[in-house]
């Protein structure tokens, strides 16, 4: 983050105002490392994805999507792309009228435009104006967009998070559990055992819904749903469209129509 930046993230951090907006641009690749802030935020990106990783969890936040995050949560973000980032700080009486919980929402265009607009005024927008009737309308849309399953659970222990580590950074990644067994220094009898135990699934399970996810991510930035099924490791279209809506509750296609709207 640039120094300018910086000090606008600890502007935004002691605004007087319930929500205000910050704006600012990242190349591809950029990486910031754990962080947390005082307030909660809804981390959008009118372009790029960004991928966000808490102690519990990892997400995939596409440019139709938004993820609030509540308020002290440690978080590290990757810019994958260039992105422009328009979030929303929340004190902590607004935060509570989204939730307590990390969530992933869908961005319909009303609210698109409710962000670009946020961000747009000042830090001290006028009580009564048309700061206030934005942050009205901005936290009203938050509370009632859908949420998209999104959240991939993450582990704490060191050799499986070297493998869920290899398991991200390529969703067509085919090896066994074995063969990440190996690379983690582990048995696969341990690893298989660790999977269940720290993130609730198994391990053939962790790695469809991250490949799904990224499956989610493509569509929404234009790719086909050929390509789509491809990345998640399906060889029939038909059978990534029904595991698709059973992870999402919505079609490819569908998910595709956001690249259109947002």
């Amino acid at each position: 983050m640039s120094p300018t930046g910086q000090a606008l993230v600890r502007l935004v951090e002691t605004a007087p105002r319930p929500l205000v907006g910050f704006a600012e641009d990242y190349p591809a690749g950029m990486f910031k490392g754990q962080h947390a802030h005082p307030r909660g935020q809804l981390l959008y990106a009118v372009s790029g994805t960004m991928r966000i990783e808490t102690a519990e969890a990892a997400y995939l936040v596409p440019p139709s999507m938004a993820l609030f995050l509540p308020a002290g949560v440690l978080h590290a973000v990757r810019m994958d792309g260039p992105v422009a980032m328009r979030a929303l700080f929340l004190r902590e009486d607004a935060a509570t009228r989204i939730g307590k919980q990390a969530t992933v929402i869908a961005v319909s265009p009303l609210l698109r435009e409710v962000i670009l607009a946020a961000c747009a005024e000042p830090l001290d927008w006028e009580l009564g104006g048309r700061g206030h009737h934005l942050a009205e309308l901005a936290l009203d849309e938050i509370a009632r967009a859908a949420a998209v399953n999104l959240r991939l659970p993450m582990p704490r222990d060191d050799r499986l998070r070297r493998a869920t580590g290899l398991l991200l950074a390529r969703a067509d990644d085919a090896r066994s559990l074995e063969d990440l067994a190996a690379a983690a220094g582990a048995s696969s009898r341990t690893l298989a055992r660790l999977f269940r135990a720290e993130t609730g699934l198994s391990f053939r399970q962790w790695r469809q819904q991250a490949r799904m996810a990224e499956a989610m991510g493509a569509l929404t930035t234009g790719a086909s749903p050929a390509r789509a099924a491809f990345l998640a490791g399906y060889a029939s279209q038909p059978a990534f469209g029904a595991a698709f809506r059973s992870l999402f509750g919505m079609t490819p296609g569908q998910a595709r129509t956001f690249q259109k709207t947002a």
